[in-house]
């Protein structure tokens, strides 16, 4: 008694800072209880609506008068839905407490088993403990299928909480779609039939619908989701009405900047076909998420703030006796003098104990309990273990229109677990039970499992004419079938218009000046006059594209906007007038890269989640991809996203004047380490449609589960049309990722010196190429390379071709790497540039055939032109010439005395310390 005691003042203290400020002392009691008894009244005779019409009333006149409320946006620390409303639960409670028991049991076999006989490999209990009512309330009466051959429009997506995918299994073990050999290799997929630690849809293409096993990217992601649901039904492309998206997620997890920082977006565009579900078991993986505090006041405060309709499941049926006895409100003063961390430690304790210390603070909380055994004040369970309210509330939030719905489910971590781990700071990592308290889990579940099963640790699976099993499969028969289930690829895919459609100006540039940001904006608004493409590209910006040169479709397609545009925009006189509309195709994101990719995928993976494929152009300063959101595009990747990432402004030297914080020098590094990501660097409009072209064919066409990130710079220069010569051979050049430049050498093969230039910087390749013939009379070829990525990988196939033979499954048909072959015929060092680190064209170095000497922009940027920033960095053409005949010398070729006389010539003007690249 006397800790909870003596903290009490601080705890009050703290409730009323999470409530607006310390309460005022009554200066007129009566006047006080006259009005609330009003207020009662009318609840009484008139209702709750009337009452909460009159209130809102009351506050908007206060707040005419300048009184304003010290109160934040929390409520009562109860159920937002009193017993009174609650309706009656339609399902059979005995069956369900029966699966729901069998489901338990298997989750946690699993882990149990795995570790017993592999003690590495981990795996979680306690999170699908605390959360197992909370997924089987909808999976048998809210969670409907997209059964094959189905209605259109039907299937809810659902991201569940990735620590509980064990549960997901049990279930799908149950329901046939998984096997015991897979349950046996949980955590174990190479060499058998195994099943991965999360959702990976990478990894169980046919299972998992979402990845979310990087805290923060299932509720960002869930919120885009269901946003691009509203924009496929507003332009027509598809029915969605009635299709929910459930997002469930731990309390801990919301601390996450992603997992906050798009509920303004789901507010503002009404998305009511967008749950939330949090299990607030008040636990973080090392202790409690907020100790000092409440993290559903906190939670509830934000939701609300952010204009979310919020309902709270905090209690279960078993509370209901307590609070309508409880005349004074002793409970919910409890209640607001007892943090999170308290709450915990009730949780890990038995009922003797909580006798003790939570019914014995005074005299009235004594009174509440003193009919109850201890064993009856231990079987007191939170909300979120009790399936008839949470059905309560899952049927709430589907009937809620104009806003998403946040459900705030209190629940035990570990609950079940007893001694082992309910409640306790260590039970994240509660991964093996001894005997003793396998049977207690199993006698607490009332599992009908001898001794020997449970000291085995065996499955269990109920007959399949069990009325138990009959009840699982009526229940997810009647929803449509079963779910978890993803969908391959799409029923149809897209016919991918002829290139001379949409790009013939890129290949007959005749020396046109343009940069490859405006070939691609030129190539994309082509693309959208295309009947059947047409419709289905989606350009994704945030709040960039005048600086891409977009505004043009402002005009032509329009920015989505569910509400159309209800004002007149100050350009309307313009060709270009910022237009909005109800069936805009543009998706401007505002100044959230994390907002704009997540609706990348969305779109990118639309023809898995909607049967729909769609072809999204996601346009963004190409320093704000990979390394700001670069967990996001992982996960896109796991999710096996189809559509384009274009890196614009790219490279650090293109991007004069704007500095550190915009340049970027190693996205493509960051690029090559996803394995079906196509990453490519041109440097001409011609390559960049041969690229944009196949990209089309492979995603939607092919239906191939690979996404192409392609860098675009902002420097206007002369674009050549396609060599004369072999098209196809070229164009198989620039996919593979390297090809010589005809029209700029004589023959590769008499040259003395290979220059390799990858976009931006190949210009200076061609310059450093004349300079050589010009000044030392030295015969130079030069080879334009794409992707060092695509040739890395080519030649990583090619190796392990050669050393393991031919029996193998690799993506090579040749032990020869590409680029050595390529470079093969050629003669003399051979010397690569680029605007990225040199890592990127390092990646490379292992099938370059002779000595190869790399060129990058390592170290911070700077703010300055991009011929200084060129010379700082050492890629501009005097460099390439120093570093051309630096590997001369070295070999040989030509004598030391040329390279000292280049020096003296080309270094002269060099500001001290510019090769700095440290700093």
């Amino acid at each position: 008694m006397t800790d909870l005691s003596n903290g009490n003042e601080q705890v009050r203290a703290l409730n009323a800072r999470q409530v607006g400020g310390a309460e005022q002392a009554d200066t007129d009691p009566q006047e006080t209880a006259e009005w609330l008894g009003a207020l009662d009244a009318v609840v009484e005779h008139v209702g709750r609506d009337r009452a909460q019409f009159l209130f809102d009333k009351l506050a908007s006149h206060a707040l005419s008068l300048g009184v304003e409320s010290a109160r934040t946006n929390v409520t009562p620390y109860q159920n937002t839905i009193p017993f009174e409303e609650q309706p009656r639960y339609p399902g059979n409670l005995e069956l369900e407490e029966r699966l729901a028991a069998a489901l338990r049991w298997n989750a946690l076999a699993m882990v149990v088993r795995a570790n017993k006989a592999y003690g590495e490999l981990g795996g979680h209990i306690a999170s699908y403990a605390s959360a197992a009512d909370l997924f089987e309330v909808g999976f048998n009466h809210f969670f409907r299928a997209a059964a094959p051959g189905g209605e259109e429009g039907t299937g809810d997506l659902v991201y569940f909480q990735p620590h509980s995918s064990p549960g997901v299994y049990a279930r799908a073990y149950l329901e046939g779609f998984l096997s015991e050999e897979n349950l046996q290799h949980y955590r174990r997929e190479i060499g058998g039939p195994g099943l991965c630690s999360y959702p990976h849809p990478w990894l169980m293409p046919d299972f998992w619908q979402f990845p979310t096993g990087s805290m923060g990217i299932g509720p960002i992601n869930a919120i885009y989701q269901a946003r691009f649901m509203r924009y496929l039904a507003n332009r027509g492309l598809a029915q969605t009405d009635g299709r929910k998206v459930w997002g469930f997620f731990g309390d801990g997890e919301m601390d996450e900047p992603e997992s906050t920082g798009a509920l303004p977006l789901a507010a503002r565009e009404g998305l009511d076909n967008l749950v939330f579900v949090i299990n607030c078991n008040l636990q973080r993986l090392d202790g409690p998420v907020r100790s000092n505090g409440r993290i559903v006041d906190e939670l509830e405060a934000h939701f609300i703030g952010a204009g979310w309709n919020v309902i709270k499941v905090l209690w279960g049926s078993d509370w209901d006796a307590l609070f309508s006895r409880d005349r004074t409100g002793a409970l919910l003063r409890a209640f607001a003098q007892t943090v999170d961390g308290q709450f915990q430690t009730f949780s890990a304790n038995d009922g003797a104990y909580n006798r003790e210390r939570f019914f014995g603070q005074n005299p009235e909380l004594a009174a509440l309990a003193a009919q109850l055994s201890d064993d009856d004040i231990d079987r007191l369970r939170r909300g979120g273990h009790d399936v008839r309210k949470l059905h309560a509330a899952y049927a709430k939030a589907l009937a809620h229109q104009g806003q998403p719905t946040v459900i705030l489910a209190k629940t035990m971590k570990g609950f079940g677990m007893g001694a082992a781990g309910q409640g306790r700071m260590t039970t994240h990592q509660q991964k093996k039970l001894d005997f003793d308290d396998l049977k207690a889990f199993r006698d607490r579940f009332r599992l009908p499992l001898t001794d020997h099963d449970v000291e085995q640790v065996k499955f269990y699976q109920p007959a399949a004419d069990s009325p138990e099993m009959q009840y699982l499969h009526a229940r997810r028969a009647a929803l449509g079938g079963y779910l978890p289930r993803r969908r391959r690829v799409a029923s149809t895919g897209l016919i991918v218009p002829p290139v001379s459609s949409w790009g013939q100006f890129a290949l007959d540039s005749n020396g046109r000046e343009m940069s490859t940001t405006m070939a691609l904006v030129r190539m994309l608004t082509a693309l959208l006059k295309d009947k059947q493409v047409g419709p289905r590209v989606v350009p994704i910006v945030a709040d960039e594209a005048r600086t891409f040169g977009m505004a043009n479709m402002f005009r032509q397609v329009g920015i989505y906007s569910p509400l159309g545009q209800l004002y007149e925009p100050e350009d309307l006189g313009s060709m270009l007038y910022y237009r909005e509309d109800t069936k805009g195709q543009i998706l401007e994101e505002g100044i959230s890269e994390a907002g704009a990719v997540s609706s990348w995928i969305a779109a990118a993976t639309s023809y898995s989640v909607h049967d729909l494929p769609m072809l999204p152009f996601y346009i963004y300063y190409s320093m704000f991809g990979f390394q700001r959101v670069g967990d996001l595009i992982w996960a896109a990747a796991d999710q096996r996203a189809r559509g384009f990432l274009i890196g614009a402004t790219s490279g650090k030297t293109t991007l004069g004047g704007e500095g550190l914080q915009h340049q970027d020098g190693s996205s493509h590094l960051a690029a090559s380490t996803i394995p079906n990501c196509r990453a490519y660097d041109p440097a001409f409009a011609y390559e960049l449609a041969a690229i944009v072209d196949e990209g089309m064919r492979e995603m939607v066409d092919a239906q191939r589960d690979v996404f192409y990130y392609v860098t675009v710079t902002n420097e206007n220069y002369a674009q050549p049309s396609v060599p004369d010569g072999d098209w196809p051979a070229l164009r198989k050049g620039i996919l593979k990722g390297i090809y010589a430049l005809r029209a700029q050498q004589e023959d590769a093969a008499q040259a003395k010196v290979q220059l390799l230039g990858a976009g931006a910087i190949l210009g200076e390749v061609i310059a450093a190429q004349h300079l050589l013939k010009d000044d030392w009379q030295i015969d130079a070829a030069v080879w334009s390379v794409t992707s060092f990525t695509e040739l890395q990988r080519d030649g990583m196939a090619a190796e392990r071709l050669a050393r393991l033979g031919n029996g193998i499954d690799t993506d090579s048909d040749t032990d020869t790497p590409y680029v050595t072959k390529a470079l093969a015929a050629s003669q003399g060092p051979i010397i690569a540039a680029t605007d990225y680190v040199r890592a990127v064209p390092e990646l490379i170095r292992a099938y370059v055939p002779r000595r190869y000497v790399t060129l990058g922009t390592d170290g911070f940027g700077r703010s300055d032109t991009r011929q200084a920033l060129r010379e700082f960095f050492e890629v501009d053409r005097r460099s390439i010439v120093i570093a051309a005949l630096k590997a001369l010398a070295d070999e040989g070729a030509i004598e030391a005395t040329v390279l000292a006389e280049a020096r003296a010539r080309y270094l002269s003007d060099a500001a001290p310390g510019a090769a700095s690249w440290q700093c």
